[in-house]
């Protein structure tokens, strides 16, 4: 028997293993069993050079627990070991200046154990005590055993072992128990191994019998050893992949379609991507795709692998040439994990730029599951939106779709406005909207339907991208003025008359919250609606990009802006001025022309200042007092105005028209107009 000590320069190697290990210390039955693959496929490799003369048709790798004797056992029949590789592989852990190296990376858990390649060490985690039982495929071997508790200090012998391959025997530690549970290593090994290229056995198939569950003879094998990403797309069907993506996302709806990714040069990347129904619902989770380095699981947090907006994709990708640490649940970027990235993102943008063309019906059907997905991409990915450009739909509000090239011919003739600018108008709810949207398309305009959730960003997103685009919603401002094509008419009203129907509508707007009314009259044509109520685009817009983008929250907490237009060209609004100058005549006449002299003599008087910086002192007591008198003169007027305009009923029904056609007439508002309707038919 041979004792020794472990070639370290530190007597700490264990407990730092244990420490930053620690908090994802199952994966040490990962980085044995991987080890045990290894080990086989190392003596398939000997035996297709003609260096090994034996079978290997048999090659698998066991797991096995034995409650009993405390023990967990990963057993191969692979390549095996002599006491001279033992003694290199185990006894001479293979990094120099360890000491130095640990005191500098003390903190930092992702490194110190994958930087040197410690997998079997990663036993300790939850071992007491580690044995080797190992023997040689070369010929005349003797058969050796190793033990270790953990320190330093180990023992290693010969022993009897009849049969080639390597058994790595766990004596569990007390608080690890739950590593001795069926259930628990079996899920583990189902997570880890379930694609691993060597058989992998854990017990025997059970089956029902008796009313009870029994073994069988039969071995049951974890996994798939030739998973669906390792196989050819030619020799592969449909059924092949939605049977795959079934297994791996169980409980989800079949997938749109999928990427077969097969890369051997500059790097090796292979994997299968698919495109779920995402719908309205941006949900990013780091989860759905799972990474692989030769079949061995190594995670599902796939940052700097992919971008982030392919995360919104399943499936798996398998690629050797990832740099991982022996936890292999950390990624250290590299010029590889770029190149990788960028390959995977411009292999998805040419799969769906090849549907858009090859089948656009299809794309078209699938566009709405899938839009925020590419909308996602082109918002965050520089890359993808060059090529996304290309492919990408708009949909209009009666379900049309068009690529952005044929959008720009279809409208360019009647949308563009008088600075050359196209104007793409759009909806958010076909409902509320609906009768700004019919005016639009009344003065044959096309109206897109923006109302998903990235729609607003999306936008603004293409108003840079696209040359002379702008996009207006269509509630934006009166249908006659979305797109200007030539300067407004003039509204045919005098200064007085204007002010009177102001005064008439805004005094009987009612106070909503976080909601703001200015009244603004327009020469729209006596066919046009009499009142339109319309909100600042540019408003709008900056409030709903508050919960996008971190510094503009204040916006969010500003009140909405709205217009009520008034078509002066409207018989209605025309009728409501005469009954109003004829009613207040009398009232308004004297204090007209009290509120026209005084001006004079708060005009004359500001006049005498043209040469100086100020009213001669003389004379300022005199200006405060006229100015006083014509704000007080004002207020009377606006008064009479707002007392005449409570009981006016048509006021009432048009301001009500307005509100009601934004969604802003509720409650005991909505039941007045209602009641209001009813005795004015």
């Amino acid at each position: 028997m041979a004792k020794g000590t472990i070639g370290v320069t530190t007597n700490n190697i264990f407990p730092v293993i244990k420490k930053f290990l620690y908090s994802d210390h199952e994966i040490f039955l990962r980085e044995l069993v991987s080890n045990a693959v290894d080990a086989t496929q190392k003596l398939k490799t000997l035996a297709l050079a003609g260096e090994f003369n034996g079978s290997t048709d048999d090659l698998k790798v066991s797991v096995i627990v034995d409650k009993e004797a405390g023990t967990l056992t990963v057993r191969d029949n692979g390549i095996g070991m002599t006491a001279d590789e033992v003694d290199r592989y185990i006894n001479q852990i293979a990094f120099s200046g360890a000491e130095e190296f640990l005191t500098k990376y003390k903190d930092t858990a992702s490194s110190i154990i994958g930087h040197f390649g410690l997998g079997f060490y990663s036993a300790f985690m939850v071992s007491d005590k580690v044995e080797i039982h190992t023997l040689s495929h070369v010929d005349g071997a003797e058969a050796v055993s190793w033990s270790c508790d953990g320190s330093p200090e180990f023992e290693m012998d010969t022993m009897e072992k009849s049969e080639r391959g390597t058994d790595i025997v766990l004596h569990i530690a007390e608080d690890e128990k739950e590593f001795l549970e069926d259930q628990r290593i079996e899920a583990l090994l189902r997570k880890y191994c379930r694609f691993l290229p060597v058989p992998v056995v854990f017990g025997k198939k059970k089956q029902w019998k008796d009313n009870r569950q029994v073994e069988t003879d039969e071995d049951n094998i974890i996994n798939d050893v030739e998973p669906l990403w390792t196989r050819k797309p030619t020799d592969l069907t449909d059924d092949d992949y939605l049977n795959f993506y079934r297994a791996i996302q169980p409980a989800q709806d079949d997938p749109l379609f999928w990427i077969h990714l097969n890369v051997d040069y500059p790097f090796t990347l292979t994997g299968i991507l698919y495109f779920p129904k995402i719908k309205n619902n941006l949900d990013i989770r780091k989860d759905r795709i799972q990474l692989y380095c030769n079949q061995v699981f190594v995670t599902d947090s796939v940052e700097g692998v992919v971008p982030e907006f392919l995360t919104l994709l399943q499936g798996v990708i398998d690629s050797p040439d990832i740099p991982l640490n022996v936890s292999r649940s950390y990624l250290q970027a590299d010029r590889n994990v770029k190149m990788i990235s960028q390959h995977i993102t411009k292999k998805v943008s040419d799969r769906l730029r090849e549907i858009a063309k090859s089948d656009p019906t299809q794309f078209e059907q699938k566009w709405n599951d899938i839009k925020i997905f590419i909308e996602y991409g082109m918002l965050t990915d520089e890359k993808f939106c060059e090529q996304a450009l290309k492919f990408a739909l708009l949909e209009n509000v009666d379900g049309k779709f068009f690529t952005l090239d044929d959008y720009k011919t279809l409208v360019e003739a009647n949308q563009t406005d008088k600075d050359g600018n196209h104007i793409y108008l759009y909806a958010t709810d076909r409902d509320a909207q609906y009768t700004h949207i019919r005016a639009a398309a009344d003065l044959g305009y096309d109206v897109l339907m923006m109302d998903g959730q990235l729609d607003v960003p999306f936008t603004g997103l293409l108003e840079q991208k696209l040359e002379k685009v702008r996009f207006m919603r269509v509630d934006a401002d009166v249908p006659s003025n979305l797109i200007r094509k030539d300067e407004n008419r003039e509204v045919d009203l005098t200064t007085a008359q204007r002010d009177v129907v102001n005064r008439l509508f805004q005094s009987q707007v009612p106070h909503l919250d976080k909601a703001e009314f200015m009244v603004a009259l327009a020469a729209l044509g006596d066919q046009a609606a009499p009142v339109v109520m319309t909100q600042s685009e540019y408003m709008r817009r900056m409030k709903d990009m508050a919960q996008y983008q971190a510094g503009m929250s204040f916006y969010g907490e500003m009140p909405d802006y709205y217009s009520l237009t008034l078509n002066t060209d409207h018989r209605l609004v025309k009728l409501i001025l005469a009954d109003a100058e004829s009613a207040l005549q009398a009232s308004l006449e004297p204090l007209d022309k009290d509120i026209a002299s005084t001006q004079n003599v708060v005009n004359a008087l500001r006049d005498l200042n043209k040469d100086t910086t100020e009213v001669p002192e003389d004379r300022k007591k005199e200006l405060e007092e006229n100015e006083k008198r014509l704000n007080d003169l004002n207020e009377q007027r606006s008064a009479v105005i707002t007392e005449y305009a409570s009981s006016q009923e048509r006021v009432h029904q048009l301001i009500d028209i307005a509100l009601l056609s934004c969604g802003l007439l509720r409650g005991e508002a909505l039941n007045r107009f209602v009641q209001r309707s009813v005795d004015m038919m």
